[in-house]
């Protein structure tokens, strides 16, 4: 008699080292393209130096744990990230104190379990096709390539040196491609003197808890922005990765839990976690394994850097900065070739779906920002657009 409920599979039979170069490369560059402006928004509130590692230590242990936890759960790869465009928008913000923006914070938290668990966002999601969810994402990703194309006008050898260890990998050992690319890169950065490792110290960071405190004015200036940009320019990207690399991850429980993890850190500087969608897509792609179903220990890997990165945040924040910006452009873009390719190859595969599709993907690249809120949100809204004038 079979069993109805087989074994789940083992966690450390389905490592490889390309699922922890992938989980190190999606740690190093979610950290390194916008960990400035975290350090700002902090800073624009008032935050002394103790708070502002405490922000770290908040944000790391979130993105970190949730990462790592929704990953084992459902064995599909699920990556968290702190909320970029919100950390621009509370570094924009003028005349609130760290009390009352983290009361923003909460509210913030709250609303975004309220949209997951009701399954509202869900129901959202579902009307999105997938041209141009697949789209979306290439045009989100794109932008990272050609960073890395840009950054070869700066260093030549270094990228170059990159680009071609790339194509050597992708030839005769496609499994181990970016961890060659990133080994490279590291090599002919050292031979230029370029990674400094003297801003690496040791020492654990402590948390510091602030006492939230609730101000209509906060509520309407921060939590109410900083929830609509979080879930329209990062979790609804972070589905659309999801969808276009073929995964049908439950989105209400997990968008839940990325509020409740906001709402419980949200005292510490955790003031908005969600769905990652440049980072989880070097977790979901080839690259980090060639068999799908063990795709999800890339970001789980991630995780456990990130419980570093918060735990230890001087030493890791060190060492994540002692490499070139131009090493971190070049292994983003060279990671994110493949996926950017399936999810054009998706997105203009029907002809019913292709102009709408080629919408999203440009309005999307553009980086258009409206009223706060980035490309991606307004990239679905032109090729939905689009699609409803088709089918009329």
């Amino acid at each position: 008699m079979s069993n109805p409920h087989p074994p789940r599979p083992s966690f450390l039979r389905d490592l490889s080292l390309p699922a922890v170069v992938a989980g190190f490369v999606a740690v190093l560059v979610g950290f390194t393209s916008s960990v400035a402006i975290v350090f700002a928004a902090a800073q624009a509130l008032g935050a002394n130096p103790a708070q502002t590692a405490s922000w770290m230590w908040a944000l790391g242990l979130g993105m970190g744990l949730t990462s790592l936890g929704l990953s084992l759960w459902y064995r599909q790869p699920v990556l968290t990230a702190w909320s970029t465009p919100g950390a621009a928008l509370i570094a924009a913000t003028q005349g609130f104190g760290l009390a009352e923006a983290t009361g923003a914070f909460v509210a913030c938290a709250l609303l975004i379990m309220v949209a997951g668990y009701s399954g509202l966002f869900q129901r959202v999601m579902g009307r999105i096709p997938m041209a141009i969810a697949a789209a979306l994402l290439a045009g989100v990703l794109a932008r990272f390539a050609l960073n890395a194309a840009s950054a070869a006008a700066t260093a030549p050898v270094l990228v170059v040196a990159m680009a071609l260890a790339y194509l050597a990998g992708r030839r005769a050992w496609p499994r181990y491609a970016v961890p060659g690319v990133l080994v490279a890169g590291i090599v002919v950065a050292a031979v230029q003197g370029r990674v400094h490792l003297h801003g690496v110290t040791l020492a654990w960071t402590a948390p510091v808890f602030v006492m939230p405190a609730f101000s209509v004015p906060a509520l309407v200036g921060i939590g109410l922005p900083l929830f609509v940009v979080t879930m329209a320019s990062q979790n609804l990207p972070g589905v659309a990765a999801q969808r276009a690399s073929g995964y049908e991850i439950p989105v209400s429980p997990v968008v839940g839990t990325t509020g409740l993890a906001s709402l419980l850190l949200a005292p510490f500087g955790g003031y908005a976690l969600n769905l990652a969608a440049i980072t989880a897509a070097i977790c979901m792609g080839r690259e980090a394994h060639e068999d799908p179903a063990r795709r999800y220990t890339a970001s789980a890997m991630a995780g456990v850097f990130y419980i570093a990165l918060g735990l230890a945040g001087g030493a890791v924040a060190g060492l994540l900065a002692a490499f070139p910006p131009e090493l971190v452009a070049a292994v983003a873009g060279l990671a994110l070739l493949g996926t950017i390719a399936g999810g054009l190859s998706t997105a203009l595969a029907h002809e019913a779906h292709r102009d709408a599709a080629l919408l999203t993907f440009v309005v999307t690249l553009s980086g258009l920002t409206v009223a706060g809120i980035g490309s991606a949100f307004w990239g679905v809204v032109a090729g939905s657009v689009a699609l409803a004038f088709q089918r009329r």
